[in-house]
């Protein structure tokens, strides 16, 4: 039976415009919209006219659901903590010994549980995850996003380096680490419920410097013989950066090719040292970039030219990087897409002359974020989805326009409107969520 749903729609038609319309959409069974049709039509008025028909409040409009590209789902737990601290001692100290402790399938439950009910009252509709080394607590992962209707990519970690994983938390060898990898893509694919996909297993190296070359090769051969996405972080940091280039005399895209891990919509995470033979790369291989503006300000020490990406056509996306990341909401990463890159064209040290200071033309727009927000982060992942579309999956978030700080007026045109949801969206703008034509939230059930 299809469904009609009925409101104003803000969408992305390019990183550059939106559009802003009332429009009566018919989603079929499968979740697919099979019309938009707009208001002031012989069309609209019989759709609009069905006694099923969902209608939207006058003071609100839907948006494309949020894709999230880059989610260290263990690290929920320590959000908002010891990101004073550098980036080594963050991850001994603090990070390892907590994705550790996810031997044990309990405690993952409730993390899992509250993490992914947090990000869809956040907007967030799809989501990709890297989950630990741990196949059972990974599967409690995949299960939760069923059981709460998340579109889930979700990765079993794969590290094996002695020199660089801690010894209570890393595969033992690089075989290990691939027998692994394969058991945990056959069962995510064979999960009770997930007869439609709405869960995809993710091969994922943590990095280059915790993987030997054993490992990766294996890795790529595994993602070529399954068919299977693949996510991991390149060139976050100077440190990252330069341990990649005296290990194997590349950068790590072009490592990563090497291995074979470089294909159809991989994601790399962060990704701020690229310079643009990197990223023509990446395009070439149709992969994608998870821009994570904020555990970027922390850990990465550089920005990501999001101008140059875009001018560039290379897939690009936003990453919350929870927990590198303190904020679960993809508009918070948003914003500060924003800022940074205006900061990155202005500069930043007073004490230098205006023309030294920064690298022009460097600013994205609002408009370019909210893209990166929404159709970005979905094609990325090469998901139909991100513009409420016919043809793409109706995947949406109901924004309240006069909730919270958010200020909607009639006569806002679509580009107004984007720039006061990027700045002002939060839980507490959002209404219903749907994913897949199913809604899967009507409000808030707990704080964020």
């Amino acid at each position: 039976m299809t469904e009609t749903i009925i409101g104003r729609v803000l969408t992305s038609e390019t990183p550059q415009s939106t559009r802003l319309e009332n429009v009566a959409l018919l989603v079929d069974t499968d979740g697919t919209i099979q019309e938009r049709t707009l208001q002031d039509t012989a069309r609209y008025d019989a759709l609009s006219g069905r006694k099923d028909a969902v209608w939207l409040p006058d003071d609100a409009l839907f948006i494309p659901g949020l894709t999230d590209l880059h989610i260290h789902a263990p690290q929920w737990p320590q959000a908002g903590m010891a990101l004073d601290r550098p980036l080594e001692d963050w991850l001994g100290t603090y990070t390892f010994p907590l994705e550790a402790r996810y031997a044990d399938p309990a405690f993952a439950e409730s993390v899992y549980d509250d993490l992914v009910r947090t990000l869809l009252e956040n907007g967030t509709t799809t989501a990709l995850y890297f989950a630990t080394i741990h196949k059972e607590a990974s599967l409690v992962l995949a299960r939760t996003c069923l059981r709460y209707g998340q579109r889930g990519f979700v990765g079993l970690v794969a590290m094996d380096h002695p020199d660089l994983c801690p010894p209570d938390y890393r595969q033992t060898s690089a075989q290990e680490a691939l027998d692994a990898t394969r058991r945990f893509i056959e069962a995510v694919r064979t999960l009770p419920g997930n007869e439609y996909g709405l869960v995809q297993p993710v091969i994922t190296p943590r990095f280059i410097p915790a993987c030997s070359d054993a490992l990766l090769e294996g890795l790529g051969a595994l993602a070529a013989e399954l068919n299977v996405r693949v996510q991991t972080h390149a060139s976050e940091s100077d440190w990252e950066h330069q341990h990649v280039l005296d290990r194997t005399g590349q950068t790590d895209t072009h490592a990563l090719d090497r291995f074979g891990l470089l294909r159809d919509h991989t994601v790399l995470a962060h990704a701020g040292f690229l310079d643009q033979t990197d990223r023509t790369l990446v395009k070439n291989r149709n992969a994608a970039l998870a821009h994570c503006p904020i555990s970027n300000a922390f850990f990465a020490g550089a920005a990501l030219p999001v101008r140059d990406v875009l001018d560039e056509h290379v897939h690009c996306g936003l990453g919350t990087d929870i927990s590198g990341g303190y904020s679960p909401s993809i508009f918070e990463n948003a914003r500060q897409a924003v800022l940074t890159s205006r900061l990155l064209e202005s500069g930043t040290n007073p004490h230098l002359p205006v023309s030294e200071r920064g690298l022009p033309k460097s600013r994205i727009d609002f408009q370019e974020a909210f893209w990166l927000a929404t159709r970005g982060g979905a094609e990325a992942l090469g998901v139909s989805a991100g513009q409420l579309m016919p043809g793409q999956m109706f995947d949406a978030v109901e924004i309240l326009g006069t909730s919270g700080a958010l200020r909607l007026h009639p006569k806002d045109d679509a580009a107004t409107c984007a720039q006061k949801i990027v700045c002002h969206a939060s839980s507490q703008t959002i209404g219903r969520v749907w994913v897949n034509g199913r809604q899967i939230k009507e409000k808030a059930s707990h704080p964020c």
